[in-house]
């Protein structure tokens, strides 16, 4: 009786789908009935993770269901995307997003930094050398990622960087939706999701903020000075990323402190920031340069390191509510009285 728990004497369409999807890391499960539910839901998924943004949130999800429908060019990539605008805006945690939503796991995002390919000669490093020269066997860092793992985002970094030829490489991409690697091998770029940030246009973005039609035509014609028109005509969607306002970097400031305060709950310690609090942080970790960039370690330095000390000194113990606000131009912690006392467990 023990061993029928353990095996079934059938096994089932979606047992197979199980194994399969463990050794290939393919996710062949995700279509089923509750995966077009999701899809619908995109939007509201997308935005968990990435504040403001709107337009570029409902242009990826515009685009992914068109292909997750069956009407998208079968033999193109699942979707190309260039995403433009400063930084620190949201391009790359949007890419994070997008694997994270579509492949179940942030490291399907294989990210290329185009500033490493700015010479003729490292177009080989992408799809490996050929037979005879040096690094024939490592492979391609391109073709090399996707071959192992097909469903995926693959992060074109600073596109705008890389060596004419380099332009070629992706043309096939697009195109085709495959690519021979150095070793004459064919890779698959079907199941995968191209994203290309860009800076370029950045100045025009952040000058014209409110006036959109005039900002999307002073930035497509940067975009034309730089890129071949083959090759833009091929990308599915061009999308500007705009700057970010303070009430947006409150937003990201919450949403970064949901894993620390989640970790301190596992530890029995509640905290809670005031309005003041967050609004110190956000302007603390915004930089008018590189947007939200800094905001991590602005809350690494200001709350995290600080509980750091005084949770390692028992200050704060498991039970106690703690509390972050302002006093005197920075961030002040206490705790909240009566706390501790009502959730520690009585004596036995």
């Amino acid at each position: 009786d023990g061993a029928s728990t353990l095996f079934k004497d059938e096994v089932d369409e979606h047992d197979v789908a199980e194994v399969v999807s463990k050794w290939t890391r393919i996710p062949v499960t995700k279509l089923l009935e509750a995966e077009t539910q999701k899809l619908l839901k995109m939007e509201e998924r997308l935005h968990a993770r990435v504040v403001g943004q709107d337009d570029a949130v409902r242009a990826v999800a515009a685009a992914v269901r068109r292909a997750r429908a069956g009407l998208q060019d079968p033999n193109r990539p699942l979707g190309s995307f260039i995403f433009l605008g400063p930084t620190g805006v949201g391009k790359t945690e949007l890419a994070r997003a997008l694997a994270e939503f579509l492949f179940d796991d942030e490291r399907a995002m294989i990210r290329i930094d185009m500033s490493e390919y700015m010479e003729k000669h490292s177009v080989a490093r992408l799809i490996g050398a050929p037979p005879g020269y040096v690094g024939y066997e490592e492979g391609g860092q391109l073709t090399e990622a996707v071959r192992r793992r097909p469903y995926s985002v693959v992060l074109f970094d600073e596109i705008e960087k890389a060596h004419p030829d380099v332009f070629n490489v992706m043309l096939q991409i697009l195109e085709d939706g495959r690519l021979t690697d150095g070793q004459g091998r064919t890779v698959d770029f079907k199941n995968a999701v191209l994203i290309m940030t860009s800076n370029v246009g950045s100045s025009a973005i952040s000058e014209s903020a409110g006036d959109d039609e005039r900002v999307r035509a002073q930035v497509m014609e940067a975009l034309r000075q730089q890129f071949r028109p083959e090759f833009l005509n091929r990308i599915d969607e061009i999308i500007i990323f705009k700057g970010l306002s303070l009430s947006e970097i409150k937003r990201i400031v919450d949403i970064q402190l949901r894993g620390l305060a989640k970790r301190l709950s596992e530890r029995g310690i509640e905290l809670e920031l005031t309005d003041k609090a967050k609004e110190y942080l956000a302007h603390r970790g915004f930089d008018p340069v590189y947007g939200a960039r800094p905001l991590k370690r602005t809350i690494q330095k200001e709350i995290i390191d600080p509980l750091a000390v005084r949770i390692l000194g028992a200050e704060f113990a498991p039970g106690d509510a703690v509390t972050a606000d302002v006093q005197n131009g920075e961030i002040a912690f206490g705790k909240k009285k009566g706390k501790k006392k009502a959730e520690q467990p009585a004596a036995v």
